[in-house]
């Protein structure tokens, strides 16, 4: 499942595929690396992805320049969606080499609202948002100091980009890769498939040990981003055949793509039903962490805390919108979300 034993070092590349080389940058989160991806681009070097707006990224980007396995120069900046570690790197790449991002235009354009909001007091819709999920009052003033953090990661994006679309094919030096858009994690991402080398750069849509958040936030509260999760899984799995080498965004290269994306739909499945069965009493969104994780969730840890409850919504959105679960606001503004009667004999999701 995992072909590769070796993983790149700091400022260093492993060939995976033909002309594709696997390139490891630091994170100073828990999840400690994001996987970027080189591909030849016959006069040089494309990028898929590339890390956080750090100075420690920086360096390691500076490392790789020196020990790059030719002296041909970058080419153009791939970025399959708009999270920092992904997209946080690719204004300083695109102008120090004078090339162009290749992008979604959703992940673009989204990119570029949320960092406009860099130094903005944190909106009443975001405070109202979290009071609603039953966040305490120590929560919600935490948040107010650390809102507008997300552009503080991000170098300034190019004013213009190519945009990609879903099911385009682009040359990429001698092979053609095929653009697969999924949606639930990102509003737009793009995968690369490459049919000839069959190899399948997935971002963050299909991870070998972790799942990916899926989450509602403020700018959008009543968004169903799990029914969006469960179709792109299923269109993954379509368009693309098992007997791919994957490149994911984070963890090790792996094979058995098919059964990965039935794993993910297979554990999603049982969180889901164990939520509703736990609605069976009123509950808030965060009453709701213990049937959907397997961490404690406390308020010390804003950040987890956040991720966790965007998950909750989007899961408890989920179940409102086939109608299993209703949802009231009491006169503190808190939401509290039960099982509907009809559907407390209704099976699992499919």
């Amino acid at each position: 499942m995992y072909p590769f034993k070796v993983l790149p070092e700091r400022g260093r590349s492993i060939e995976v595929a033909t002309g594709v080389r696997w390139i490891r940058m630091p994170l100073p989160f828990v999840l400690n690396h994001i996987n970027l991806w080189a591909i030849d681009d016959d006069d040089g070097w494309a990028v898929v992805d590339t890390g956080l707006q750090t100075d420690d990224t920086m360096l390691a980007w500076r490392e790789l320049f020196a020990t790059a396995p030719d002296e041909r120069p970058m080419s153009r900046v791939f970025v399959t969606h708009m999270h920092p570690d992904h997209v946080g790197m690719a204004g300083w790449l695109t102008r120090k080499f004078g090339i162009r991002l290749w992008m979604t235009r959703l992940e673009y354009l989204t990119c570029r609202v949320m960092v406009s909001d860099t130094g903005r007091e944190a909106p009443t819709d975001g405070t109202e948002f979290y009071r609603r999920a039953g966040w305490s009052a120590s929560a919600i003033e935490t948040y107010r100091a650390r809102f507008g953090n997300f552009g503080k990661y991000i170098h300034a994006l190019p004013d213009s980009y190519r945009r990609l679309l879903d099911g385009e094919e682009l040359q990429i030096g001698a092979h053609a890769w095929r653009v697969v858009v999924g949606n639930g994690h990102s509003p737009e991402h793009a995968c690369l498939y490459c049919p000839a080398l069959r190899v399948l750069i997935s971002g963050d849509q299909v991870l070998p040990r972790i799942s990916s958040n899926v989450s509602v936030y403020p700018t959008e509260p009543d968004a169903n981003p799990m029914s969006d999760w469960y179709a792109s899984l299923a269109k993954v799995r379509r368009e693309v055949p098992d007997d791919v080498l994957v490149l994911p965004s984070h963890n090790e290269c792996f094979r058995g793509l098919h059964a990965r994306i039935d794993s993910l739909k297979e554990g999603q499945d049982r969180a889901i039903e164990r939520l509703r069965l736990s609605l069976i009493e009123p509950k808030r969104a965060v009453d709701v962490f213990g049937p959907l994780f397997s961490r404690d969730i406390s308020d010390t840890n804003v950040g987890l805390l956040s991720m966790a409850t965007g998950e909750s919504v989007a899961c408890l959105n989920y179940l409102v919108h086939r109608g299993e679960v209703c949802s009231e606001i009491d006169s503190d503004g808190v939401a509290w979300y039960r099982l509907a009667e009809a559907s407390s004999t209704r099976s699992p999701a499919r």
